[in-house]
């Protein structure tokens, strides 16, 4: 089975590694070639010069980019020369309506697909532990499982084309809520005046305790935002997350006032930086 990946921003890179770890990758493509021809050379694999030729050559495509009209314009380019019976795994952030075009544009051409976006940031990418969100047909997961499993550390069915990426929508407004509560509560702390490693070292212990303060507790207080999770990204993310609850007819306060937050911060040139970043509008003075 011939595997290969398109996209290799912060988290693609580590996914690619890890496949190839696990023998399973043969080629790669990004935008920037360059990116691609160096990662090809660091891990013994072809570089190629577009979509449409890596996926002639292959029976599994993960895809990772930024927005819907990039899936979509890749898929697009995917679906013009892929193999019949080839799966296309989309790990990118889109909205089920996407994942949903994606899936019909694919299937015409008799070529599977799998939405399934990933949780875990640079880290779980870097580490093969990412958490994995399907939509799509049961038989084909089963196909492909071993190719996830090389990249994470669970690995759940939700449901039907779509479900993966409406799993993820879920994911983003919690992660929205998380930041606002932990960018808040060390804000307080350091108002206090307490020794802000040691607060993060007890907290982190218990019942408030999670990934989010555990990764970016001590780097957000130290005014350190390498990013993880860029700050743009999850603003694009949110305003998905947005359009699904206006349709749904569900109120997402929080997510609203990370949007907000995220808009002034993106204003103020920290858009590339972690979502932690948030943490510069809480700290005091």
């Amino acid at each position: 089975m011939k595997i290969g990946f398109i996209g290799l921003g912060a988290m693609g890179l580590g996914m690619a590694r890890n496949l190839a770890k696990a023998g399973l990758l043969a080629g790669v493509y990004n935008r920037t070639a360059v990116k691609a021809q160096d990662l090809a050379v660091e891990l013994g694999v072809s570089a190629y010069a577009d979509i449409a030729t890596l996926a002639a050559d292959m029976d599994v495509v993960l895809t990772c980019v930024s927005a819907d009209g990039d899936v979509l314009a890749v898929v697009a380019a995917i679906a013009g020369t892929a193999k019949i019976g080839a799966v296309v795994l989309d790990m990118s952030t889109v909205s089920s309506e996407t994942a949903k075009q994606a899936a019909a544009l694919l299937q015409a051409k008799g070529v599977a697909f799998l939405d399934a976006p990933v949780s875990g940031g640079v880290e779980g990418a870097n580490n093969g532990t990412l958490s994995i969100m399907i939509g799509g047909d049961a038989d084909t997961l089963d196909k492909v499982r071993p190719v996830l499993e090389a990249m994470s550390s669970r690995i759940i069915h939700i449901g039907p084309v779509g479900s993966g990426q409406a799993t993820k929508a879920v994911n983003q407004v919690l992660c929205a809520g998380i930041n606002q509560a932990v960018t808040e509560a060390l804000a307080f702390a350091q108002a206090q005046n307490l020794p802000m490693e040691k607060v993060i070292d007890a907290v982190a212990g218990g019942a408030a305790g999670n990934w989010f303060l555990d990764k970016r507790g001590k780097t957000m207080t130290s005014g350190t935002f390498a990013p993880g999770f860029k700050l743009a990204l999850h603003h694009k993310d949110l305003k998905i997350c947005q359009r699904m609850a206006e349709k749904a007819h569900v109120a997402i306060p929080l997510s609203a006032m990370t949007v907000t937050d995220y808009e002034r911060l993106m204003a103020e040139g920290y858009g590339d930086e972690d979502i932690s970043a948030l943490y510069r509008l809480r700290k005091p003075i």
